[in-house]
């Protein structure tokens, strides 16, 4: 018969084992090539990476929008590409409107202090500070999570 201390023992080396197996998230595989995770927004649910080609694809719940200052943008609920270090290219599901017309993101680079966004033959940079933090769906960064609603209900209110 085992002691507790042995057994105790025995769980903590097993846990510590498989938390070191513990597969990364998609925010820390795109930190791995060298990109903030705000180029993704939050609740992305699963992934998938071949790491010899480097063909990706990410998932979302649904299909997410928002607007970070003054572009809309839109992700796919399937975001696919091949990364490599501060690059991907042939990027799919990610489009960003421009006046009425909302076109493609098909590459993104990483330079020193910035990411350059690719959209045909048109390109724009952004400093890489920006996309620290990830935006919120439907939001971006202007939600107000401590927002509180007032109901009028004087008027549900029957005599």
């Amino acid at each position: 018969m085992s002691s507790p201390t042995t057994t105790m023992f025995s769980f903590l080396l097993l846990l510590s084992v498989s938390l070191s197996y513990a597969t990364p998230t998609v925010y820390e595989v795109l930190e791995s090539y060298g990109f903030p995770v705000g180029i993704l927004p939050k609740g992305a649910t699963g992934y998938e990476i071949n790491e010899e080609t480097g063909e990706f694809k990410v998932f979302l719940d649904q299909t997410c929008k928002f607007s970070i200052e003054g572009y809309d943008l839109e992700y796919k609920s399937t975001i696919s590409g091949v990364v490599s270090q501060n690059r991907i290219t042939h990027l799919k599901g990610v489009s960003v409107r421009i006046f009425i017309l909302w076109l493609t993101i098909g590459e993104v680079r990483k330079t020193n202090h910035d990411l350059e966004f690719i959209v045909g033959i048109a390109s724009a940079s952004f400093p890489l500070d920006g996309f620290l933090e990830s935006p919120t769906c439907g939001c971006g960064f202007d939600c107000d999570d401590d927002k509180k609603y007032v109901v009028d209900v004087s008027n549900l209110m029957s005599s």
